[in-house]
């Protein structure tokens, strides 16, 4: 038997609940994870509350871990018991002491990288890799801005930006949280709680605004984020951290100086094992080169889970979260 965390119903984090459940063997092409470290997302929310389905119910919960390969299905030559892997797509379930995915959802860890710093960093770390290396590949020099700065994407992404030499723009909700995502590399912040987001950007700019806004609080901030993107530029909408983007009208598109617009997602960029490995590589060599720190600000044992979805709910937190099996 095996311990994991699922839900029954749809609604706040207490319908969570810890259960056995059977430690069934591998089939054919998936692969048995021993999870060492769990990683908490807001997209957890998102299946738990109902704004996106589950295939069925009751559903295991999470999609990102780091662990130790246990065993292998028929036709998996890749992969063996013992192999240090990590994940950030797949099947629900993530949220327990052993997953079974895929084993396409699987990359190689190397030695450098630990269990925690991979379940805390791999989808928000692979996130930043397709948003500012693949939707739009960040050069030297741009300004460009992006929304919850010192959250677990947002503090990836302050980083990345620096190294890139772009010059990032971190929207932040408070005093210390914008301190949080200048130490991380953050050219410039603005406090949205105190500040008017729009003319700030303008007088950071010099009136020229940005040729690409990272916006992953979404309804909330969708206006916001349009009148931030300069003419013929891009509004990349990632997240729906204060309810979904609905109801959008077009020709606003036109108004505001042609803009563009696109709602990508990991797995639409992760789409074959070999470009998930290249990405996660890509991200595994800026944390080994010192060039990002992984920041994990919470960890909670995995019968915690439903406080830690509390705490990232409202926005409690910094950095990620991971829960411990």
């Amino acid at each position: 038997m095996s311990q994991r965390i699922q839900f029954s119903q749809h609604g706040g984090p207490e319908v969570l609940e810890q259960v056995d459940v059977p430690l069934g063997a591998p089939a054919a092409g998936e692969v048995r994870v021993r999870n060492h470290a769990i990683g908490l997302n807001f997209i957890d929310t998102y299946f738990r509350s109902g704004l996106y389905q589950p295939p069925s119910l009751p559903s295991g919960l999470g999609t990102e871990g780091a662990g130790v390969v246990d065993a292998v299905g028929e036709g998996v030559q890749h992969l063996q018991p013992g192999d240090r892997v990590a994940y950030a797509t797949g099947p629900l379930g993530a949220y327990g002491e052993y997953h079974t995915l895929p084993a396409r959802h699987l990359v190689k860890l190397p030695d450098a990288i630990s269990y925690e710093q991979a379940a805390a960093a791999m989808l928000k770390g692979l996130t930043c890799q397709y948003l500012l290396r693949q939707v739009h590949p960040l050069q030297a020099g741009e300004t460009v801005l992006f929304h919850a700065a010192a959250g677990g994407v947002g503090s990836i992404a302050c980083q990345w930006a620096r190294a890139l030499g772009a010059r990032l723009i971190g929207v932040v909700g408070s005093a210390e949280k914008a301190e949080r995502a200048k130490a991380l590399g953050a050219w410039a912040t603005i406090d949205r709680s105190r500040e008017d987001v729009v003319q700030r950007v303008l007088e950071l700019t010099e009136g020229r605004k940005c040729p690409v806004v990272y916006d992953s609080v979404g309804k909330d901030s969708w206006e916001i984020s349009l009148d931030c993107v300069a003419p013929r530029g891009l509004l990349v909408s990632f997240g729906n951290a204060s309810g979904a983007v609905t109801g959008v009208n077009l020709g606003v598109l036109a108004q505001k100086g042609s803009l563009f617009v696109t709602r990508p997602i990991l797995a639409g960029y992760a789409d074959t094992p070999e470009r998930l490995q290249a990405m996660a590589d890509e991200l595994f060599e800026m944390i080994g080169g010192g060039k990002i720190q992984v920041e994990i600000g919470q960890r909670y044992p995995l019968s915690e889970a439903a406080e830690a979805q509390r705490k990232l709910a409202a926005g409690e937190t910094t950095g990620s979260t991971i829960l411990l099996p």
